[in-house]
């Protein structure tokens, strides 16, 4: 069964800085693509950033410059370090993973558990 724990979240002043990291577990072939999304109160879930398993980026406007994402194939872990946080990046962030449970077959997306990020003063 495969899994992906996400951790690093929770309060920060506006300015600041986090990391977030989510690791997956369990048997597969492959991971694909891995990326971060978040969802705000009353908001759908939108992508934050995302990486393919070359080390392509892309990001969300609204983040670029701030934020940075990365993987380590090797750990089967993908982060996303948050600087100049902002209120209006406070949501639920998840990581999500498309993964190659066997050689043959389809990837299929998973989804971490979510990692609250608040920035208040």
């Amino acid at each position: 069964q495969v899994q992906l724990v996400e951790s690093g979240g929770g309060l920060v002043q506006p300015g600041g800085s986090l990391r977030l990291s989510c690791a997956a577990s369990g048997r597969f072939f492959k991971i694909n693509d891995m990326g971060w999304y978040r969802q705000a109160p009353g908001k759908q879930r939108e992508l934050v950033a995302g990486i393919t398993s070359g080390g392509r980026t892309n990001y969300e406007d609204s983040v670029k410059g701030r934020v940075t994402i990365s993987r380590d194939n090797a750990k089967n872990t993908v982060y996303l370090q948050m600087n100049s946080l902002k209120p209006e990046d406070t949501a639920v962030y998840y990581c999500s993973a498309d993964i190659l449970i066997a050689p043959w077959g389809v990837p299929h997306k998973y989804w971490g558990q979510g990692t609250q990020v608040t920035v208040s003063s």
